[in-house]
């Protein structure tokens, strides 16, 4: 039920099938923990060219590293600092073509060469961030970021 072999088609029609697969894995799982852990790897596995993919949580002092899939990752990570601190920050997702070009960035796994950070908010209140990584220079576009902001707003609504 949850393999990359069941998305097909168009860019957009594989997100929207991909988006049916997560509410699937989390309907009626409230646990972020549990929920994060299975998106993590739901995603990492349907989506070509990621090296890693994962949440960072808001501890109320800075990001802190939760389940993921992929290489061991920076545990902590100030607000505002590195791609992941600017979107939680900004409240925007952060599309990086290049890492390296990024000011700031944050080299947790030195394979990775572009990022992907959708926010994560409830109302006012920071939650964190999911974290797409990949070795590939400008791996993500508009269709991918449309795609990963529904699935990290399928993520929330669980938590619901």
């Amino acid at each position: 039920m949850f393999a990359s072999s069941n998305l097909s088609g168009s860019k957009p029609e594989q997100y929207t099938q991909l988006a049916a697969q997560a509410r699937g894995l989390l309907q009626g799982e409230p646990d972020r923990i549990a929920n994060a852990a299975n998106l993590s790897a739901l995603v990492y596995h349907a989506l070509p060219d990621l090296n890693w993919v994962g949440f960072y949580f808001w501890d109320g002092k800075e990001l802190v590293v939760g389940p993921f899939q992929g290489m061991p990752a920076c545990v902590r990570i100030a607000l505002g600092k590195g791609v992941c601190g600017t979107a939680a920050a900004t409240r925007t997702t952060q599309r990086v073509a290049d890492v390296d070009a990024f000011p700031g960035h944050i080299p947790c796994d030195s394979a990775s060469r572009s990022e992907l950070v959708v926010p994560l908010y409830r109302g006012n209140d920071l939650i964190g961030v999911f974290d797409l990584d990949s070795p590939n220079l400008d791996r993500f576009d508009d269709d991918d970021q449309r795609g990963l902001e529904t699935v990290a707003a399928i993520f929330l609504e669980s938590l619901t």
